[in-house]
C-alpha cells in the first residue's frame, strides 16, 4: 500500500514544516479569510513570530511585490490583535518561479524570504539554521508514503488536542478561595473598626511608619473609609481577583495582592507627605497589572480583551484618581507598578521563561529597594 501513495517533493516539504513548527516550536496555525495556498503559522515567544508556509506559483516579480505587499496588510493587523509592535516574518516559498530575481528575496531582515525547492535549500539557508537549528534533524524521517502521512497527521492532532485541553484548563473557571477570603477579610476589619473606632491606629501614616510601626504599611490595604468606599473596591476586587486567581494560582495571587498592597503604601509615604491612606485600591490596581501581564503573554487569544476593556479601565480609573479630590492615586500607580514587576518575577505558566523569571526578580528587588529608600530615607528630609 505504501508504494500506492506518493507525495510530490513540494507538499512532502510542506508536512514536514509543518509537523516540526507545530509539535517542536508551538507554532499554532492562523485563520485568515480569503488566503490561499499559504499556511500561516504563530509564536510570539519565538524571534520569528510569524512563519509562512507558501506552495502557491509565484510567476514574476509583480506577483512577488503583491504577496509582500499582502503580507504587510496582514501583519498590520496581527500587530494590533497581539499588541505587538515588531513582528518578524519567515516566508519559506515551495514553489518560486525562475522570473521571481534574487534581489527580490533581499531586504528587510524582520521579513525574510526564503525559496525552497527541496529539503537542502532550508539546511543550507544560515539564517534558518541560526534560528532553528535542530531543524535539519527534525526533518528527517524514517517512515515513508502513507506511513509518513499518518504520522505527521496524527503527532499535529495529538498536539493540538493537547495544547486545547491546556488551555481549556487554563481558562476554566475556578472558586475563587483567596478573593473570596480576602473580601471577608476586608468586610470584618470594617466593621471591627466602625464599632471601635480603632481605624486611625491602622492607617498608613508615614511618620507612625517611620517610628517604627511598620505594620501599617499593610493594614493600610484592608481599611476603608466608608460603605460606598468598601462597597466598591470589594467588587472591583471580586470581579478582577476571580479571574486573576483562577489563572495564576492561588499562592502566586495571594502574594502579587499583598506586595501590590506594599507597593502602593510606600508611593503614599513618598508623594503623601504626613496624610493618611487607606483602602484595597493600590493592591487592586496591582491585579490590574497582573492581568495585563498575563493577558500580554496570552494576547494571541487576549489581544483584544486587553486593548479594549482592561487598559481602558486602568486608564479611566487613574483619570478618576487625579480628577476627584481626597483619592490616593500614588497607591494606585505603586500598585499597579508593583504588581506588574511581582507577577514577572513569579513568572507565568507555560509562558515566562527562566531568564525573565530572573530579569523580574531582579526588577522587582531594585524596584522595591528604591521606593523603601525614597519612603523612609529621602522623603524624610
Amino acid at each position: 500500500m505504501n508504494q500506492q501513495i506518493n507525495l510530490d517533493e513540494k507538499n512532502l516539504i510542506a508536512m514536514k514544516l509543518l509537523h516540526y513548527f507545530i509539535t517542536e516550536k508551538n507554532y499554532n496555525p492562523i485563520i485568515l479569510q480569503g488566503v490561499e495556498d499559504e499556511i500561516w503559522l504563530e509564536n510570539m515567544d519565538e524571534d520569528y513570530k510569524v512563519i509562512r508556509i507558501v506552495s502557491g506559483y509565484i510567476h514574476n516579480d509583480e506577483q512577488f511585490d503583491f504577496d509582500k505587499f499582502k503580507t504587510k496588510r496582514i501583519v498590520r493587523k496581527i500587530k494590533k490583535k497581539t499588541l505587538t509592535l515588531n513582528v518578524n516574518v519567515l516566508s519559506i516559498f515551495l514553489d518560486l518561479g525562475d522570473n521571481v530575481s534574487k534581489e527580490e528575496l533581499v531586504g528587510n531582515p524582520n521579513a525574510l524570504c526564503i525559496k525552497v525547492n527541496d529539503e537542502e535549500d532550508i539546511i543550507n539557508n544560515n539564517e534558518i539554521s541560526k534560528v532553528f537549528p535542530d531543524i535539519t534533524k527534525k526533518l528527517k524521517f524514517s517512515e515513508k508514503g502513507i506511513e509518513l502521512f499518518t504520522k505527521i497527521t496524527n503527532d499535529i492532532n495529538k498536539h493540538n488536542e493537547e495544547d486545547a485541553r491546556r488551555l481549556e484548563k487554563l481558562f476554566t473557571s475556578k472558586l475563587p478561595y483567596i478573593t473570596v477570603t480576602l473580601i471577608i477579610i476586608n468586610i470584618l476589619i470594617y466593621l471591627i473598626t466602625v464599632l471601635t473606632g480603632s481605624v486611625n491606629n491602622f492607617v498608613n501614616y508615614a511618620p507612625a511608619v517611620r517610628g517604627g510601626e511598620y505594620y501599617r504599611l499593610l493594614t493600610a490595604i484592608f481599611l476603608h473609609g466608608n460603605l460606598l468606599h468598601l462597597g466598591f473596591n470589594m467588587y472591583a476586587l471580586y470581579i478582577i481577583g476571580s479571574q486573576l486567581e483562577s489563572v495564576l494560582g492561588r499562592t502566586k495571587f495571594l502574594i502579587i495582592y499583598l506586595l501590590s498592597g506594599l507597593s502602593g503604601s510606600l508611593f503614599s509615604m513618598i508623594f503623601l507627605g504626613n496624610g493618611a491612606s487607606l483602602g484595597a485600591s493600590g493592591a487592586i490596581f496591582g491585579l490590574m497589572g497582573a492581568l495585563v501581564y498575563f493577558g500580554w503573554h496570552y494576547r494571541v487569544y487576549l489581544g483584544n480583551v486587553v486593548k479594549t476593556q482592561i487598559l481602558p479601565i486602568i486608564a479611566l480609573n487613574l483619570f478618576i484618581g487625579f480628577a476627584i479630590p481626597g483619592i490616593d492615586n500614588f497607591a494606585h500607580i505603586g500598585g499597579l507598578i508593583g504588581g506588574t514587576t511581582v507577577t514577572m518575577a513569579l513568572g507565568i505558566k507555560d509562558k515566562t521563561t527562566t531568564f525573565e523569571r530572573v530579569n523580574g526578580i531582579i526588577i522587582s528587588i531594585i524596584y522595591f529597594a528604591f521606593i523603601a529608600y525614597m519612603a523612609f530615607v529621602y522623603s524624610a528630609k
